[in-house]
């Protein structure tokens, strides 16, 4: 082979390379191009999913009841928060459209709840008698499963009827407020507190200074104050089916059984009883508003993956 048959033949294997590279380079490019096309649609699909479960406010049907009549239920579970499921807002927001339903026959606010905030569970109470004076055909009934205490009974007693179990925990009509002192640690640690502050009571309560006799004074005030709206929102919502026992608001709970016996509960039975053989109607639709999906997301992916993927769809803020 001559030199300059040679010389064609290696350029010739390099050519072929280079072009070898740059196809596999471009099928590659379109590979990745591809792949994030999918991986964009299909959380694209996924948000609009959430979209679509967030606007979704449409009450879970749990007898294939759909245009018939029904008994309409709403849950109240957990601790009464301002930010919990058991909120003032979800509740209240499940109550007005279980009422508005037009083929609602009665509602039932089922409760299993150890109580909380006395002003959401006073939210709660207030909207029940309303609703309840503003429909006087449909009545309200609570059942109470495990716990309906403090707070919980608080709502409780707007209802028409309490049907609980016998071995339910019922009542704790009663109002706290708990901390810790820490006055003595601090001196064995040598720790020095330095409080600062611009008003003479602003900083009464605090753990790291003793307990003086006005802050507990001026506490154990406002505490009787919430407890008595609690005894009158009691009285008011049971009158005259409450028993005349003195322990009645001290803050004690009772089984199921006990608290029928006190007036605090009218009978027992579950929701199945009450839709059956109270109201007449077995079939159950549930109106209790959900957990809202963008904050399921947030929970599970973190704030730091839900501000990533906002960013990455565009969503909210950005700095460039």
């Amino acid at each position: 082979m001559s030199e300059k048959d040679k010389d064609r033949s290696e350029g010739h294997w390099e050519r072929e390379l280079l072009e070898s590279l740059a196809t596999e380079a471009l099928r590659e490019k379109r590979r990745s191009r591809r792949w994030g096309i999918f991986f964009k649609l299909l959380t694209f699909a996924y948000i609009g999913v959430l979209i679509y479960l967030a606007s979704s406010e449409q009450p879970i049907d749990l007898d294939g009841a759909a245009g018939k009549d029904h008994v309409a239920l709403v849950k109240l579970e957990g601790v009464i928060a301002p930010d919990g499921e058991a909120s003032s807002e979800r509740v209240i927001k499940g109550l007005r459209k279980a009422f508005k339903n037009s083929r609602t026959k009665a509602v039932v606010l089922r409760i299993n709840s150890p109580g909380g905030s006395p002003v959401q569970a006073s939210l709660i109470y207030d909207e029940i008698r309303r609703l309840r004076k503003k429909h006087e055909k449909i009545p309200l009934y609570v059942v109470v499963d495990d716990m309906c205490a403090s707070g919980g009974y608080f709502v409780a007693a707007a209802a028409d009827k309490i049907f609980v179990n016998p071995a339910s925990v019922v009542g704790s009509i009663g109002v706290l407020m708990d901390g810790f002192g820490f006055t003595e640690a601090m001196q064995k640690l040598g720790v020095e507190r330095r409080l600062l502050t611009a008003g003479e009571h602003k900083g009464m309560l605090d753990p790291f200074s003793p307990l003086k006799p006005f802050d507990k004074a001026h506490a154990d005030k406002v505490l009787h104050q919430i407890h008595q709206q609690f005894i009158d929102a009691v009285k008011q919502g049971r009158g005259d089916r409450l028993a005349n026992d003195p322990e009645l608001f001290s803050g004690l709970f009772w089984t199921g059984e006990r608290a029928i016996e006190l007036g605090l509960a009218d009978e027992t039975g579950d929701l199945g009883h009450v839709a059956r053989d109270v109201v007449g109607i077995e079939r159950v639709v549930d109106f209790t508003q959900k957990e809202d999906p963008f904050e399921r997301l947030a929970d599970r992916i973190g704030a730091a993956g839900a501000r990533a993927l906002a960013e990455l769809l565009g969503i909210g803020p950005q700095i460039h």
